[in-house]
């Protein structure tokens, strides 16, 4: 079996972080083209997913943004996968560069998190499609695995009801956010505004006989009562009203294991 920029060919590799960092030194740092650094084609690879997103990524748009040859790039990553593992490691730094999940009692801070993991699922709508398909175990995920569990730490649940509390929070929060960037996206791309997309499609589902037999309450959910300031405030209630639901539950499972 033959060798690879450093490893065997064939081989699995798991992630880009375990990753032998001899290996990843392909020669003299002189030799290496100017101006570049993973740093830079990180930051480019996360700009370029979130103008034209995942579908169209690719190594060579990449180094189109860059300005400099697909090659160039491969000094510094191996492939493509890589990069995108990079990527999803840096904007999940931005939910440790605040005080989100820093100050408060444990309640509060579970909330900042949650609202911020959402915000950042919604400003990055590519990565829901990537969680789950890498380790997420570069410093930034590292960092912010930490402030959670040291959230749920106070929560004063055990540590296996703790990594339970944490799944049950952040798999809600992974898909309401998920969700929430795509029907963005997809109104952007249709040309409306979210209200106006909302509106249309209740609109034609409450003229459907088997529609309004489901849900008789649609005027009562989606009406201008309902709807309120429209589709953001409505969202913004459900997820208040859902992570609350979350938090009570988390709160009552301390309180029995307090109790034993």
């Amino acid at each position: 079996m033959g060798m690879v920029k450093g490893r065997a060919v064939g081989a699995a590799r798991a992630s880009v972080w375990l990753t032998d960092a001899a290996a990843r030194t392909r020669t003299r740092r002189s030799e290496q083209p100017s101006g570049l650094d993973r740093e830079r084609i990180t930051a480019a690879t996360v700009r370029l997913l979130d103008r034209e997103g995942l579908a169209r990524f690719s190594m060579r748009r990449l180094a189109g943004e860059l300005k400099v040859t697909a090659m160039s790039v491969y000094w510094y990553v191996d492939t493509k996968e890589d990069l995108l593992e990079l990527a999803l490691d840096a904007v999940v730094g931005e939910l440790t560069a605040g005080s989100e999940g820093m100050e408060g009692d444990w309640r509060q801070r579970l909330r900042e998190l949650a609202r911020a993991y959402r915000a950042m699922m919604v400003r990055h709508p590519w990565v829901a499609p990537l969680m789950g398909s890498y380790l997420n175990i570069g410093p930034c995920s590292q960092a912010f695995s930490r402030r959670m569990r040291a959230v749920l730490h106070d929560s004063g649940l055990g540590a296996k009801e703790q990594l339970g509390a944490l799944s049950a929070v952040f798999r809600f929060v992974y898909g309401f956010g998920a969700i929430e960037g795509n029907v963005i996206r997809r109104c952007r791309a249709a040309g409306h505004t979210q209200d106006e997309y909302y509106r249309e499609a209740m609109g034609s589902m409450a003229r459907r006989p088997e529609f309004v037999e489901s849900f008789g309450d649609t005027e009562e959910l989606f009406g201008p009562e309902g709807m309120g300031g429209g589709v953001a405030e409505m969202r913004e209630r459900d997820f208040a009203f859902a992570l609350d639901l979350l938090v009570t539950g988390i709160e009552a499972m301390a309180r029995e294991t307090a109790a034993t």
